[in-house]
């Protein structure tokens, strides 16, 4: 395994290689990128991490944590040839928050604060956040509590961020059942928009549609799952067990289109049964 000097050494040679590469007769791909026409390479980078840790595959996530540190590496050099800030800015920062927000790990002995150093996950979060804003008003730019959660995160994330924020500072539901009652009545509200229809149905529906999957996503907080991760994993298991029904009516000689529901309805019955029990 890579030591902590074997790291810096090929950390600063990847930075080597970007300068190289935007620099004079380098890539001239590479020399054309801006920050605007990275954003979508970024946000691609951080999918494929995402599907790699969904799959707990760690030779793929070797290989999508290269690239996404790569697309962070482009961007600050970018951000070094127009004299804004250097990649060593960013480590520098990163590192000094790391610190300044974990007294309790990183301060001189008796030197950590007044309060107690926190035991708990939760514990950790409320002091991080009440550091955070104590910083921001310090700097004169006080941030408010939500305020720093990015409207462009995919919006069952950002809820998910949302709830974490507000449960951070005590606005929170107190168990999980909780949460499960509020989208019970979330269900019971739009079961009754749907029934009651009218001209103003759809803006109605869709209220009430975003305040359920508000509520589940908040269900998501309390039990400790990434909102989006799951949704992910049920995307794939439909998927796939759409792909193995419509391979299986093909192979009887039919079109999915030219079958009856309770046809269809059967045969995803049939895959079903035949991937076995949940996986525990």
């Amino acid at each position: 395994m890579t030591t902590p000097l074997c790291a810096a050494e090929e950390f600063a040679r990847l930075v080597d290689l970007v300068r190289v590469l935007r620099a004079p007769g380098g890539c001239p791909w590479d020399r054309e990128q801006t920050l605007k026409t990275l954003r979508p390479f970024v946000l691609e980078e951080t999918y494929e991490v995402l599907q790699a840790l969904d799959h707990d595959d760690r030779g793929a996530l070797r290989e999508e944590l290269g690239d996404f540190i790569f697309e962070a590496v482009l961007l600050a050099q970018v951000c070094t040839e127009t004299g804004d800030f250097t990649v060593a800015d960013s480590l520098r920062s990163i590192s000094d928050k790391l610190v300044r927000r974990h007294p309790h790990v990183f301060a001189p002995a008796g030197d950590a604060g007044t309060s107690p150093a926190p035991t708990t996950p939760d514990e950790v979060l409320e002091r991080w956040e009440r550091l955070k804003a104590k910083e921001h008003s310090d700097s004169g730019t006080p941030r408010t509590t939500l305020g720093g959660v990015p409207a462009s995160l995919p919006a069952l994330l950002r809820a998910h961020e949302i709830g974490v924020r507000a449960a951070a500072v005590g606005f929170d539901w107190e168990r999980a059942v909780d949460v499960v009652a509020k989208i019970e009545e979330e269900v019971a509200e739009l079961r009754e928009t749907i029934e009651s229809g009218g001209a103003a149905l759809r803006a109605r529906a869709e209220e009430e549609m975003g305040d359920l999957l508000f509520a589940i996503a908040n269900l998501s907080r309390k039990l400790g799952i990434e909102p989006e991760s799951a949704l992910r994993q049920a995307d794939e298991k439909f998927t796939r067990r759409f792909s193995a029904m419509e391979a299986a009516i093909r192979a009887g000689g039919r079109a999915l289109s030219d079958c009856p529901l309770q046809d269809l309805e059967d045969e995803w019955a049939r895959v079903k049964a035949a991937e076995g029990p949940p996986r525990a």
